[in-house]
């Protein structure tokens, strides 16, 4: 599986994902600046986490108007795999590639926390080595994480699946306690139409290697690899 990672000005996640790529693939990824205008050759796309452009306007509006987008866009109109992390859930959103908006907390605070996360079907590409409900923890690191979209995009989001994850106590169960940034339906990540693209607010590449505390992030990499190396 060959990929890239869009850098954009604030990026400060790209060498996390750089070791989970290369773990699972055993080759590096490309790191393609974001003002490139076209995207060399490859199965998966990701936008990291950080603060693109300071995080100034809204978190990612500035960088859904960079020049590698039309690009980006092309690649998703063409059935390519995204995954935005964070940051990169972000730009998805603004730049329109998924549903919905990231608000900030409920809590009006920066959260820089563990969490855990219920994978809410396990047939996609990303999350092909998890089972279905299987609970996983991974960091996360945010201002702004709380999910918001209109009554009619949730309601799309739940009856077509497009839920990837959800926030949850360790045990599996959705509470206010295990939502700190009070997303709606306590979601965590979600699909596009084609399931295809995947945006999430946590960090699984924080958790691919024994050395970094656990191996929870891994299983979303080697999925991911084992399903475009075809």
């Amino acid at each position: 599986m060959k990929s890239a990672i869009l850098i954009f000005p604030g990026t400060n996640r790209e060498r996390d994902v750089a070791i989970a790529l290369h773990l699972a693939t055993g080759h590096r990824p490309i790191l393609l600046w974001h003002r490139e205008t076209e995207l060399p050759k490859v199965d998966l796309v990701v936008l990291p986490g950080g603060f693109s452009h300071g995080d100034y306007l809204r978190c990612g509006a500035m960088a859904a108007l960079s020049p590698i987008m039309p690009a980006l866009k092309n690649f998703a109109a063409q059935g390519g795999h995204i995954l935005g992390i964070c940051n990169g859930f972000q730009i998805l959103t603004e730049a329109g590639l998924l549903p919905g908006a990231l608000l900030r907390n409920a809590s009006l605070r920066f959260i820089s926390r563990d969490c855990h996360l219920r994978v809410e079907r396990a047939d996609t590409p990303f999350t092909r080595h998890y089972q279905q409900n299987q609970v996983f923890r991974a960091p996360m690191a945010h201002g702004d994480g709380n999910y918001f979209a209109s009554p009619e995009t949730l309601h799309a989001l739940e009856s077509e699946g497009r839920v990837a994850f959800r926030y949850v106590t360790p045990q599996g169960e959705t509470a206010p306690e295990a939502n700190p940034n009070g997303s709606q339906n306590a979601i965590a990540g979600i699909y596009s139409e084609n399931l295809r693209i995947l945006g999430l607010m946590p960090h699984p590449e924080d958790l691919v290697d024994p050395l970094m505390g656990g191996t929870d992030g891994k299983p979303l990499f080697d999925g991911l690899t084992e399903a475009l190396a075809a």
